[in-house]
């Protein structure tokens, strides 16, 4: 009798993943990682997998089947396809010539103001609910010190309720900035400030 020898797909399922080099491949995703400045739940969100997915993979425990994790992270650490395969083999990973990154950017700056503001404004900036305006005001007699302001609506408001709204917090506007009430001020668009 004459057995075909493993090739392609069937050569993939029959391999033995458990002597593949794992505990490199953490190594070298949590050195890429942080090369480029992400934390684990930035590069998640980034490829668009669970931080517990990255997490695993930086664990560097030995596994049964292979991570489709690993092909949706190269692209953000920098690493041509099959990065990843090419380490667990022994090899290295390709770097990709990358012009400029701005998602990884956008992540980094993002997660350096979450760390900088109390969660509960995170929670509200980061809020579903509509914009309805924002302002940045000067505090009186301080110089230099400044608020910000952010008005939300609610998510099932009806345009009167906004127009409510928005004319409660030009009141409010006119308070914080110490402004004389005005009288039929018309309420702008979001951002209208």
């Amino acid at each position: 009798m004459r057995v075909a020898k493993p090739c392609g797909m069937m050569k993939l399922m029959t391999e033995d993943r458990t002597k593949l080099h794992w505990a490199e491949l953490a190594v070298a995703i949590r050195s890429a990682r942080e090369a480029r400045g992400l934390s684990q739940g930035a590069l998640a969100e980034l490829a668009g997998v669970s931080e517990g997915s990255v997490q695993n993979l930086e664990g560097g425990k030995p596994r049964n089947r292979m991570p489709q994790t690993l092909t949706k992270i190269e692209p953000h650490l920098g690493w041509a396809p099959g990065s990843g395969r090419a380490v667990l083999e022994g090899g290295k990973p390709t770097p990709v010539a990358v012009v400029h990154d701005i998602s990884a950017d956008l992540v980094a700056a993002e997660n350096k103001l979450r760390r900088k503001l109390p969660l509960r404004i995170v929670d509200e900036l980061e809020s579903d609910d509509p914009l309805l305006d924002s302002t940045v005001i000067q505090l009186p007699g301080v110089d230099g010190a400044r608020m910000t302001v952010v008005v939300h609506g609610r998510p099932d408001a009806t345009p009167e309720q906004i127009q409510e709204a928005l004319l409660a917090w030009r009141a409010a506007e006119r308070k914080l900035r110490r402004l004389p009430d005005g009288g039929d001020d018309e309420p702008q668009a979001a951002n209208g400030s």
